[in-house]
């Protein structure tokens, strides 16, 4: 693939950088919001060199294309001419309805920080095991290190969802930096003493509820958005001969105590209390959830609204040291798997045979399932079934016998790390779950598929 070629074919048949309000891209997709969609021929976009599929959900036009998509944003965004010349033509208007645009702003936030998430994880997985065998001391030097390189991106989270919120929203990302580093500021830290969480101080006789803010995800969201509105309103009306000083002056004056006054405990609050939701419907209904989320993820993924699952699971992570949700979103992976392996014994069609191969050697590497969910999955109900119903079947599995992972990762055979555990019995269980997963849409895509099947 030509990214050049690409980018600058993709940038002609959405309309231009007229036509653009706003871009980011995850892991596999360009998303894209555009001021109006109507103009697009999806079929012409589809007959682009490297693109995959199209999807319009979340607020977004999304152009599928792998996991080469950060070489053909590079190159997107310079056929645009940067970033900010897109927010300088947009017209401050955001399309789509609430929720979609709450999609799109997840997705943007969380996108940039999710490889060095994933690493963090595994680097915490082998770790753990390099323990449990007796390889590494918990008192050694080593051990700390190691322990440090694994965890800061999380106790630093609050840091780096400010800059990355700040690109999104459209605020200073460096003030917007300094505001998440203030929360995790030593003597700010102090101020709790031995109390914790709910210890009270004082600013300028303003009672201020002190909370702990490392690994805290909502507060700093919150804060950067607000923070976007002053920033804006400060850029447009100060003079360009003080900004350079009065911009981060006022602003820093104003959020920082604005945070830990009002934003910061109500983020906190409430960031808890939706993990607390989410995870007492998993503890209390733990086959309906495993259910849910292993065979319903793929379709979430189909619609690009997964993102809205993702900062809970990063937020128990970064809490509790474990999450529930996560293990069912490797049975949907691994039941792609089993339909890919499936189809792969069944199809005589040797393009269709060499495809699912792919997607098969892809998923277990990478764990990225939207070439398979596009390319055969969404063009075949019955074979798609076969992988909602494996999802399904394993999640429930997962849920009941309360498999945890210690880290966010994606699901594929290079992230099992994130399953070992203290307790032994997790990792052991986690493989009879995804092994279910995989097996159950392997069976079930061998008869949905027909011997003279092909790729659509």
């Amino acid at each position: 693939m030509d990214y050049k070629k690409t980018a600058i074919a993709i940038l002609k048949e959405v309309g231009g950088k007229e036509n653009l309000d706003n871009m980011t891209h995850c892991a596999t997709r360009l998303r894209l919001n555009l001021k109006d969609e109507s103009i697009v021929d999806d079929e012409k976009i589809k007959s682009i060199d490297g693109v995959i599929n199209v999807a319009r959900a979340a607020g977004q036009y999304q152009i599928l294309i792998g996991i080469e998509v950060p070489k053909v944003y590079e190159e997107f965004e310079k056929a645009v001419g940067g970033k900010s010349e897109v927010d300088n033509n947009s017209s401050g208007k955001k399309s789509g309805s609430v929720i979609s645009n709450v999609f799109s702003a997840i997705s943007s936030i969380f996108a940039p920080l999710l490889p060095a998430l994933a690493g963090s994880g595994i680097l915490r997985g082998i770790l753990i095991l390099c323990v449990q065998l007796g390889l590494i001391s918990e008192k050694s030097g080593t051990y700390t290190i190691i322990y440090a390189a694994s965890m800061s991106v999380f106790y630093f989270l609050p840091i780096l969802l400010a800059f990355t919120s700040a690109k999104r929203f459209g605020a200073s990302p460096y003030l917007s930096a300094i505001i998440g580093g203030a929360l995790l500021y030593p003597d700010f830290i102090k101020l709790m003493g031995s109390t914790g969480n709910g210890a009270t101080t004082t600013f300028m006789k303003i009672p201020v509820v002190l909370m702990n803010y490392n690994s805290t995800v909502v507060p700093i969201i919150l804060s950067i958005w607000a923070f976007s509105y002053l920033y804006k309103w400060l850029d447009k009306y100060v003079t360009e001969n003080l900004k350079l000083v009065i911009v981060p002056l006022v602003s820093l004056a104003i959020m920082i105590p604005l945070t830990v006054i009002v934003i910061g405990p109500l983020g906190v609050y409430g960031g808890e209390l939706i993990a607390k939701v989410v995870n007492w419907a998993i503890v209390h209904s733990r086959i309906l959830a495993g259910v849910l989320v292993g065979g319903g993820w793929s379709i979430l993924v189909s619609f690009g609204i997964h993102w809205a699952i993702n900062p809970i699971m990063i937020n128990n992570i970064a809490t509790e040291g474990f999450d529930f949700i996560c293990p069912l979103t490797f049975a949907c992976n691994f039941a792609v798997m089993g339909v890919t392996i499936g189809v792969w014994l069944k199809t005589k069609n040797s393009e269709l045979r060499s495809f699912s191969l792919t997607g098969l050697v892809t998923i277990a590497l990478s764990a990225i399932i939207e070439p398979t969910l596009f390319g055969l999955l969404v063009k075949n109900r019955k074979i798609w079934l076969a992988q909602i119903i494996g999802g399904a079947v394993g999640g429930a599995y997962l849920a009941v016998m309360h498999v945890a992972t210690n880290a966010f990762v994606f699901g594929s055979i290079t992230t099992f790390p994130a399953f070992i555990m203290k307790n032994s019995n997790n990792f052991i269980q986690a493989m009879i779950g995804l092994l279910i997963s995989l097996v159950v849409g392997a069976i079930l895509a061998y008869f949905f598929t027909s011997r003279d099947e092909k790729l659509a």
